[in-house]
């Protein structure tokens, strides 16, 4: 018998739908509240294979994971972030500046499991489905991996925060990665005393968060009537 490609169980229930929505709001990028509990095995595992099954431009699957769990491996990533920091903090100035030096940005030796995201932007050759006009496709799926394992954590009671304030070079070398490899995120996983209600940045009031109806638009680059019902649903 010919094997049936589509899913039997296609549609989502009500209760089900909002819990997707429910993980989106309530994913948070955690810095300062991590736990020394151990990740179990089989939860890791299950936030990988979200992971693993992120979309990808021509099916090609670019990603890699390391999982970081050595101490002196972290603190080779955590002076990576130390020298970034301190050059990122004089690119701001004045009130910014300092705002900026008191926030909390990492959790790399804090959380119990570090997890680099990398991609081999040449792992099924030169010519890839999607990728023939864009090529950049292949770093968007290895972000959509990121996201996939982000909601994936949130929803198994687990936090993450996305350390960006490192030099690609740098990085590389605390894990050993190849030149020929882009890396994407370097996410401290762990469990955590409390989510924010808000994003500690918003809380902190570096930034608010932009109302949708601000950023959405019709059929054309800021087109817009005002009188879209569209917009009636937006806030």
């Amino acid at each position: 018998m010919e094997a049936n490609p589509y899913q039997a169980d296609a549609d989502f229930t009500a209760a089900e739908r909002d819990s997707v929505y429910k993980c989106i709001f309530k994913r948070r990028d955690v810095r300062g509240q991590f736990l020394p509990d151990p990740i179990p095995d089989e939860v890791l595992g299950r936030i990988l294979k979200a992971a693993h099954h992120a979309p990808s431009v021509g099916f090609m699957q670019p990603w890699d994971f390391i999982v970081v769990r050595d101490p002196d491996v972290k603190l080779k990533v955590r002076d990576a972030f130390q020298t970034a920091n301190a050059e990122a903090a004089d690119m701001f100035e004045g009130d910014r500046q300092e705002t900026y030096r008191r926030l909390k940005l990492e959790g790399i030796v804090e959380a119990p499991v570090g997890i680099c995201v990398t991609c081999d932007r040449e792992r099924t050759g030169p010519v890839v489905v999607g990728r023939t006009h864009q090529r950049e496709m292949d770093l968007y799926s290895a972000v959509c991996a990121v996201q996939n394992l982000w909601l994936a954590a949130r929803a198994e009671n687990v936090g993450v925060g996305w350390v960006s304030i490192l030099r690609h070079a740098d990085l590389r070398e605390a894990l050993g990665i190849p030149a020929s490899i882009q890396t994407i995120a370097y996410l401290c996983v762990g469990y955590v005393s409390h989510f924010f209600q808000n994003p500690e940045l918003e809380a902190a009031g570096w930034l608010p968060r932009t109302p949708l109806r601000d950023v959405v638009w019709f059929d054309r680059w800021h087109g817009r009537t005002g009188e879209e019902a569209l917009l009636k649903q937006l806030g």
